[in-house]
Formats: structure tokens, C-alpha cells, sequence
């Protein structure tokens, strides 16, 4: 039974379906897996030992498009897909496997998806009860209203230590210096970003403790300012590269990396797939619905009255839940993390 997993447009959300993936390979075991990703997310399903192949598509989510969906649902048609898992709620990603006459077609209930699905499970991320949303992707591997048969799963992903080489090697990192890695970025929002101040004074008490340790900013383009930021308010070295990795060279410092501090962000989630030490910083959302999930990471969250509150920005204007939490505090927390 080849399977087609139509992957969500969030790199955390992607690492958080990995144990679906497992799940659906210990059920027919050998039976190919593929996944239908944007392009910015392949680097994700690349590093899952259950992929066996990536289809890399600009049309998965994104405009309509339906000239460009149709020639994609052609194209899939010869692979003779026995099911595809839709994970995003979007009608848009039900489409396609609808146009390749894929013959099960499961995903959770969503916006006009009736017609384009024939297994639909009813989405209960709704209200104060939550589930995780590990649990939620790993829910499609079984029939509408059956749990599974014990807990989840935490996400895990491999990747070949010679990347995480290349990558120091090309960005002049010492190959045997501490690698301490700041991730400041977090695509929903403000509200869910800690204060650059606290990630440059985090970075001073890492050099303190590990002179011999690189400090680094790793993120995305748009990170590129909260990365400069650091750097200037920092007394310690940090090495700004938000934007100057791939997706794929971010994921192998940080599968070699000594330790992490995050906010609730994709790389966050990758982190924990590769079970380094982290302290993982809450503010707006929630760690009981998308913990980093890992017995070496470390969640920093006071739970004030008012969070979480899943708003982009702060809606009182103080941003206490992320501003109150001290870079002394994380530090300990990382510190935990790193005793195991």
C-alpha cells in the first residue's frame, strides 16, 4: 500500500508528524511512504528514516492555482497511490490527492473537504482540552474515534553527522569548540519571541561559563534582525547567521549542537527530534499542545492569567509572559537539560 502524505506548510508542524509516519510503516511494513511538501520543508521529511521519497511542490498549499494542482494530481496518478493522509485543514490540500484519484483519502474534517476526503476525523484542537499535536497527526493512522493503542511516540529525525561537518567547516565554526545555538526567531509572532535583550544576556553567561564555546543565532531571513540584535547587546561573541544556512545546514548544527535555547518555533520542534539539550521558552502558546518532546529539553513558562493567549502580538502591551522569564532562569533550565 503506497502512501502519499500531504505535508503542512509549518516546519514544526512537519517534525510533529513523524510519528504518524511511523506509525503508518509499523502497519505495512516495506510500504513506501512519500511526501508531498513545499519546497521549504523537504529538508524535514529528507531527515525521517520512514521517507522514501520527497516530492517537492510549490503548489501544495498557497494561491489556488488549479491548472497547477491539476498538472501536479497528474503527474502523482503513475506512483498508483493506494491513500493519502491530507494534514493541513485546508481544502486547497485535499485537493490534489481528490484530482489523483487516490482511492482513501484521510484527514481530519476542515473547511469544504466532504466531497475531496472519504475517511474524515473530527478535529478536537478546538476549546481548553487540546490535545498535542503529536497525538493529533498520530490519531490519522487509525480508524475515525479509536485512540492508539498506547502513548505517542516523541518525533525523532536522523541525519548523517558528515552534514553537521560540512556545515561548521563552511561557516568557519571550530569542528571541536561547545556549539551553544540561539534560535530568536518564531514565524507566528511577536508574542511568541523572547526579548533579544535576554537572548544576548543568556549568551554572556554561556561564554562565561564555556569561554571555549561558539555562540550562534540560527533562523531564517526575516530572524536576520532580532539575530543582529543579539549580537550587538551581547558582550559575548555570537555569531549572527540567521540567513546564512539552509534549512538543512540549520538542522545539522543543531543536531551536533551542546546545547539550545529556543522560542516555540520549528526549530525548536527539530531540536527536540534530535534530542539535544534545550531550554524551550513559552510566552503566547501553549507547551501542553506543542511541547518540544525530549527528555533533554527543558520548558520555561510561568502560565500567567493571561497566557496562553495564541494572539501574534501581545494584546495588553507588556509581554510579561516571555519579558519576566530572566536569562539567570533559562540558564538554569539549560543547565538542567545538560546534566540530562
Amino acid at each position: 500500500m503506497r502512501t502519499l502524505i500531504v505535508a503542512p506548510n509549518w516546519i514544526g508542524d512537519a517534525v510533529m508528524s513523524q510519528p504518524l509516519l511511523a506509525l503508518l510503516r509499523a502497519q505495512q511494513a516495506g510500504a513506501p511512504i512519500h511526501a508531498l511538501c513545499p519546497p521549504h520543508i523537504a529538508p524535514v521529511y529528507r531527515a525521517m528514516p520512514e521517507v522514501d521519497a520527497v516530492i517537492e511542490s510549490p503548489n501544495v498549499h498557497g494561491k489556488l492555482d488549479l491548472a497547477g494542482r491539476w498538472r501536479l494530481a497528474r503527474s502523482l496518478r503513475a506512483a498508483r497511490y493506494a491513500r493519502a493522509v491530507v494534514l493541513p485543514n485546508s481544502a486547497k490540500s485535499a485537493l490534489v490527492p481528490w484530482l489523483a484519484g487516490i482511492p482513501l483519502r484521510i484527514g481530519y474534517r476542515g473547511e469544504a473537504r466532504r466531497l475531496m476526503l472519504n475517511r474524515m476525523h473530527e478535529d478536537r484542537r478546538q476549546g481548553a482540552e487540546r490535545p498535542p499535536m503529536v497525538d493529533h497527526y498520530a490519531a490519522l493512522a487509525f480508524e475515525p474515534g479509536r485512540a492508539p493503542d498506547g502513548p505517542v511516540a516523541d518525533p525523532r529525525l536522523t541525519i548523517d553527522p558528515a552534514l553537521a561537518h560540512a556545515a561548521r567547516e563552511r561557516l568557519a565554526l571550530p569542528a571541536g569548540a561547545p556549539l551553544f545555538a540561539l534560535c530568536p526567531g518564531a514565524e507566528f509572532g511577536p508574542a511568541k519571541r523572547w526579548p533579544a535583550r535576554h537572548f544576548a544576556g543568556l549568551a554572556d553567561l554561556l561564554r562565561a561559563a564555556w569561554p571555549e564555546a561558539e555562540v550562534v543565532a540560527l533562523g531564517g531571513p526575516r530572524d536576520r534582525p532580532i539575530g543582529d540584535e543579539i549580537a550587538a547587546q551581547s558582550r559575548a561573541r555570537v555569531r549572527n547567521l540567521c540567513g546564512d544556512t539552509t534549512l538543512a545546514e540549520a538542522m545539522a548544527l543543531l543536531s551536533s549542537a551542546a546545547g539550545v535555547a529556543s522560542n516555540d518555533s520549528g526549530l525548536m520542534h527539530v531540536t527536540a527530534a534530535f534530542d539535544r539539550p534545550m531550554v524551550a521558552l513559552f510566552g503566547s502558546s501553549d507547551p501542553r499542545h506543542t511541547p518540544p518532546r525530549s527528555r533533554h529539553a527543558r520548558v520555561e513558562w510561568l502560565h500567567l492569567d493571561c497566557s496562553p493567549c495564541f494572539e501574534r502580538e501581545c494584546p495588553l502591551g507588556h509581554l510579561d509572559c516571555l519579558n519576566r522569564i530572566e536569562p539567570a532562569r533559562a540558564m538554569r533550565a539549560l543547565r538542567a537539560a545538560l546534566a540530562g
